[in-house]
């Protein structure tokens, strides 16, 4: 452990000469990965942690080190694997769990010990059996403890919002003089408000000693949905730490969210006069990798990374954005890593952009067809929820966008066995009477199912998605098949719904492929019903980018 080179929050560091900086404290790997459906492997979590210091957080906690074992390794690992982000290892003020987080902290290039202690009436009572004076000794000796192994160290008053403000004087005053370099104001169980965490931070730093000596942190949890409006009060009260995580995630409700606070100090930038390390053109990318190691969708209207936080919908948004884009939106889509802002075309938009995607699709329409296919337009938003641009084309092209033909599935047999490749065998019919089989392996049931269908049908494509979820429970539960795939330089979407999985992906490709057609119409060749064994054709795993997904929802 470096313990004896100058850290971030090292008493030999001014912190006068920071006091513009935001610290952003990463809990990700630690308070956010102990909340239920957010457990991560070890490997999952060292992939984390290089994006995180990638992302420039200044401190990444890793871990609980004495929790178990698996959770000790994975601390040990990145910390022997970052460079220029601290590291940090939660310990209780118990000796046993500060020599743990010092031993899985040795090869860290920057370390930091972080001791907690429940402070307020509550807890003291119910929880530890402690008074006053003994939560101050054991926090001094704990501090003094973990002085010995590292310069970095920072200490938590649990439950610091329900404790009597005279009294987290005494235990900061006490943990700063015992050489605590962070002393942490949590706000545990989300019970405060932004009024009230502002008033606590600035009579803190009006009265703890020495407060000069120590970056003073925020620790917010969501119950009553304020974590990051309280986290803002706390660094407009003073805090120049803030503990937060990648989408918010942690303990019942979550943490403070990263990303919301990170944009929050740039965007009010003029308000707040402080900023942070953190590059906010990887706030995108980190927040969609959180969700694929876990497994667990962002949602739509997240603040900042959330698919609708910069599309918009409504007619008059999307007028005053083609106008000008500041009218709806006050940050760019790109300084969060996000390509472009997007209008959503459904029920509620209007006229101009409707006309800007048709033109940017090649359909420049005089005023007469416009008014009519923008009538056909609302009348398939009323019915259809995703309107795609294969939809708006048809429309443009006077086509019916509902239509099913001209490929119909009328058979499909697939088998699979362990440890072997499986087959699919599927039987074709076309508007035109022509009834054409084909038969594939593949690495599973539904790589093989593609592969058949695309070598019926003669249509090349790229498979570039494939997302499944459930929309039902039970047995019975229905699934739905989501791909996308690429097809003469531009992307094809289709999805279906059925109990069986496999049949809706067919079902699901089939209408890509019937939407290649009906819009650029050619001859297939006539095919017979064979059971070809050469691999060739679509393969979700190789072609999909590593972009398969499976979701659940109820």
């Amino acid at each position: 452990m470096t313990s004896a080179t100058a850290q971030p929050n090292d008493p030999g560091e001014s912190t006068e000469s920071a006091e513009d900086r935001v610290r952003i404290f990463d809990t990700t790997l630690r308070d956010g990965e102990q909340a239920p459906g957010f457990s991560m492997d070890r490997r999952a979590k060292l992939c984390m942690a290089q994006a995180l210091e990638s992302l420039g957080v200044d401190v990444l906690e890793a871990g609980f080190p004495q929790a178990s074992p698996d959770d000790f390794a994975a601390v040990e690992e990145i910390a022997r694997s970052l460079r220029n982000t601290t590291v940090c290892a939660l310990a209780r003020c118990q000796t046993g769990d500060i020599d743990t987080s010092a031993r899985a902290l040795e090869r860290a290039h920057r370390s930091r010990i972080h001791l907690f202690l429940s402070t307020s009436p509550l807890h003291r009572e119910h929880k530890l059996g402690m008074s006053k004076q003994q939560v101050l000794d054991t926090a001094v000796a704990s501090i003094l403890h973990a002085r010995k192994y590292c310069a970095d160290v920072e200490f938590s008053a649990e439950d610091a919002l329900r404790t009597e403000p005279e009294f987290l004087v005494e235990v900061f005053s006490a943990a700063i003089a015992a050489g605590a370099t962070t002393v942490n104001v949590p706000d545990t169980v989300g019970y405060t408000t932004p009024s009230e965490i502002y008033e606590l931070f600035t009579y803190l730093r009006q009265h703890v000693r020495d407060a000069h000596k120590a970056v003073f942190s925020s620790h917010c949890h969501d119950d009553l949905g304020m974590a990051v409006a309280n986290s803002l009060a706390a660094v407009s009260g003073g805090a120049r730490q803030v503990e937060c995580t990648i989408n918010g995630i942690g303990e019942r409700a979550g943490n403070a969210a990263l990303e919301e606070i990170v944009m929050a100090l740039k965007v009010r930038a003029p308000r707040f006069g402080l900023r942070t390390n953190i590059d906010t053109h990887k706030l995108y990318p980190t927040s969609r990798l959180l969700s694929q190691v876990t497994g667990q969708a962002v949602q739509r209207n997240k603040a900042v990374v959330g698919d609708n936080a910069f599309a918009h919908e409504s007619g008059i948004h999307q007028h005053g954005m083609l106008k000008h884009r500041n009218t709806y939106e006050i940050m760019r889509p790109e300084d969060v890593g996000i390509a472009e802002t997007t209008l959503v075309l459904g029920k509620h938009s209007g006229r101009h952009a409707l006309r800007q995607r048709l033109e940017a699709l090649g359909h420049k329409l005089d005023d007469e067809a416009m008014d009519s296919v923008f009538k056909r337009f609302k009348a398939l938003a009323d019915r259809k929820r995703d309107i795609r641009d294969e939809d708006l084309e048809a429309l443009a092209l006077g086509q019916d966008p509902d239509a099913t033909g001209p490929w119909h599935l009328t058979h499909l047999n697939t088998s699979s066995h362990l440890g072997s490749n499986a087959t699919a065998a599927v039987k074709l019919r076309h508007d035109d009477g022509r009834e054409v089989g084909e038969a594939a392996i593949g690495d599973g049931p539904v790589d093989a199912v593609l592969r058949a269908i695309e070598r019926a049908t003669g249509t090349d494509m790229e498979l570039t998605g494939f997302h499944v979820r459930a929309i039902s429970e039970g047995g019975d539960a229905q699934g739905q098949a989501q791909l996308t795939a690429r097809h003469a330089q531009r992307e094809w979407n289709g999805s279906s719904v059925s109990t069986d999985i496999i049949e809706a992906t067919a079902h699901a490709a089939l209408a890509i492929i019937n939407r290649i057609e009906r819009q650029v119409p050619k001859q297939h060749p006539q095919h017979s019903f064979t059971a070809e064994r050469s691999h060739g054709g679509l393969h979700p795993d190789r072609r999909a980018h590593g972009r398969v997904q499976q979701e659940t929802s109820a």
